[in-house]
């Protein structure tokens, strides 16, 4: 009974959620007056046009910011944990993180197409590059703030090394790489449409830009509302599986 209320709140909560933001655009398209801005009248009939069309592109898009996010979650967070764990390693990579991470990546875009050509290679190797450097610094940090006399609680009682890091750093933690993971979905999901704008001709990126050229901003908007459902969906992929991996938290 407290799960299906739980699940009916949530749901009304989505519900009004998404009535708020088509109230919101309803009105400004409204004011603005332009054919730049249709209304949501105008774009949700023509998103059911194109949906099995925008398809293909949609799963190309979702192919690439999904294997980008799982590269950069297995190269980051033993790296990240691993510099915060050690000060040796922090102190000698810890500069190459100051200089690296604040460099935006995208304008390695053009030195990634020249070594890795036009296709889908290139935009996963950007994205993957990107979040790569914030997974490491977050789970760095993560594991730096760990208090010392958990770890040494856990020695104590003859825990080894890998005891530690199984019961004590890998789960303090995870709350963090999901944090990471659900806010960085937003940005891979920003640098997979500019590259998909730019170069290329699959993906949501293209698709949207196509329609641009065309000058048939309802189809445009087809494809920004197919780009939401692909950030919601990750997010909410990110939020179900963290909510298994740590019911210890709650």
């Amino acid at each position: 009974m407290k799960n299906s209320r739980m699940i009916l709140k949530r749901i009304g909560c989505y519900i009004f959620a998404i009535a708020f933001v088509l109230a919101g655009w309803h009105i400004t398209a409204v004011l603005l007056q332009t054919p730049a801005l249709p209304t949501p009248a105008e774009t949700i009939p023509v998103f059911a046009q194109y949906a099995i069309s925008m398809w293909p592109d949609f799963l190309i898009s979702l192919e690439r910011v999904t294997l980008a996010l799982i590269i950069a979650a297995v190269l980051g967070v033993p790296c990240g944990l691993a510099l915060g764990r050690s000060p040796r390693l922090d102190a000698l990579f810890g500069p190459v993180l100051y200089i690296m991470y604040p460099l935006p990546k995208i304008v390695l875009l053009p030195i990634l197409l020249v070594l890795l050509g036009l296709g889908g290679a290139p935009k996963i190797a950007l994205i993957a590059l990107t979040i790569f450097f914030q997974i490491v610094v977050v789970m760095r940090d993560a594991a730096k703030s760990l208090p010392e006399q958990t770890i040494e609680s856990v020695r104590s009682l003859g825990g080894s090394r890998w005891d530690v890091w199984r019961h004590v750093i890998i789960p303090a933690a995870t709350p963090d790489l999901f944090t990471t993971l659900r806010v960085s979905s937003g940005i891979a999901i920003a640098i997979l449409f500019f590259a998909e704008a730019i170069v290329g001709s699959t993906g949501l990126g293209h698709f949207i830009m196509e329609s641009w050229s065309m000058v048939n901003y309802p189809r445009m908007f087809a494809g920004i509302i197919a780009f939401a459902l692909l950030g919601v969906i990750l997010y909410a992929i990110f939020d179900i599986v963290e909510r298994r991996l740590t019911r210890w938290k709650r």
